[in-house]
Formats: structure tokens, C-alpha cells, sequence
């Protein structure tokens, strides 16, 4: 229990620093409300499992270990970022100029287009790799028993997922004031810019 609690503290920590998966829980629910954010925040936490099974196999160090792998999903993941950046960007100037009444009745985006952008954005992030490469050892030790390992995806998945889960729900409390077009054309345009940010960083780094 102690074990899984330490690990669990990781994993939260983790998801304090605002880092893609934050910004992309932000975006979706602001563009597209809370229930978008929290199928986002539920992609997140299948991605956390990935990871946490993928380490635990090895998948993860092999991913460390090769630079060509490595440098792949670092650079599929900023595109993606910049992608989904240029995205939010683009809608925030075209929501200053929509009427309100025009966006209300906007329903934005699928529960499995949310739920997917979270699975990815968590699961293209190369800063996961090392995360995972270097926390996993000190809670599997030398061992690989699988009851230990669905636990420890168990508590990640809950973590990660919970947190982000209640990031979006409290934006969604703003709901009145986020459906203002001058206000979510802002939060748009802001999160936009620290998306394309995060993937300039990412392939940079």
C-alpha cells in the first residue's frame, strides 16, 4: 500500500506541471465544454496504463535506448501539438467575429474525438518516456509480476484521470462566462499559442 501510494504521489505531481496533457484538457473544454474535457481527462488516463504496462515489458527502454525511435515519436508528438495549436489559434479568430447565439448551438467536438485527443496527446509526449523509463524500476524492482504491474496502472489511470477529471470539471463551472465569444476566442487563442509553444519545445528539446 505504501508503494502504491508513493506512486500514485509521482504520478500526481507529474500532472500538476502544467505540461500538453494540461493544456489539452483546457482546450477541449473550453472549446467544446466539460463533458469534452472529461473524455479527454479519461484519454489521459488509458495513456497513463499504456505506459505503465509498456514499461514494465520493456517497450518504454527500448524507446529510451534507440535514438531513431525515440526521435520519432518526439517529433510525432510536436506535430501533433502544433497541429492541434494552429487549430485552437485559427477558431479563436473565428469565433470574435460568430455571434454568440451561433456558438451556443456549436456542439463541438465527439466524446471519442475528446476521448482520443487525450489517449494521444498522453501517449505521443516523449517527456512520458523518460518519466516512465526512470520511475518504473524503482516500483517494479527486478521483478515484472503482473498483479503488481495492473496495480500500478490501476492507481495511475485513477490519479492522472481523477485529477484531470476535476481540472475539467472546474472550468466547466465557468461555463456562463467561457460562452462570452470575446472570452473563449481569448482562451482559444491563449491555449493555442502554448500548444504550438509545448511542440516547438518538445522538437527542439
Amino acid at each position: 500500500m505504501t508503494v502504491l501510494l508513493i506512486f500514485g504521489l509521482a504520478i500526481l505531481l507529474a500532472a500538476i506541471v502544467p505540461g500538453p496533457d494540461f493544456a489539452m484538457v483546457v482546450r477541449n473544454t473550453v472549446m467544446s465544454g466539460r463533458g469534452s474535457g472529461m473524455w479527454t481527462a479519461l484519454g489521459i488516463g488509458l495513456g497513463i496504463a499504456v505506459w505503465v504496462v509498456a514499461t514494465s515489458v520493456g517497450l518504454a527502454a527500448l524507446l529510451a535506448a534507440s535514438a531513431i525511435a525515440f526521435t520519432v515519436v518526439k517529433l510525432a508528438g510536436a506535430v501533433y501539438l502544433v497541429y492541434l495549436g494552429v487549430r485552437a489559434i485559427i477558431t479563436a479568430i473565428r469565433e470574435r467575429r460568430r455571434p454568440a447565439a451561433e456558438i451556443a448551438l456549436d456542439r463541438g467536438m465527439s466524446s471519442w474525438a475528446a476521448f482520443r485527443s487525450g489517449l494521444l496527446c498522453n501517449l505521443l509526449n516523449p517527456k512520458a518516456v523518460v518519466l516512465f523509463t526512470a520511475l518504473m524500476p524503482q516500483f517494479l524492482g527486478t521483478g515484472g509480476d503482473w498483479s503488481v504491474i495492473a496495480e500500478l496502472a490501476a492507481v495511475g489511470t485513477a490519479v492522472s484521470g481523477g485529477f484531470y477529471l476535476l481540472l475539467a470539471n472546474l472550468i466547466g463551472l465557468m461555463r456562463k462566462v467561457l460562452e462570452r465569444p470575446r472570452v473563449r476566442a481569448w482562451l482559444n487563442g491563449v491555449t493555442g499559442a502554448v500548444m504550438v509553444t509545448l511542440g516547438i519545445r518538445v522538437a527542439a528539446n
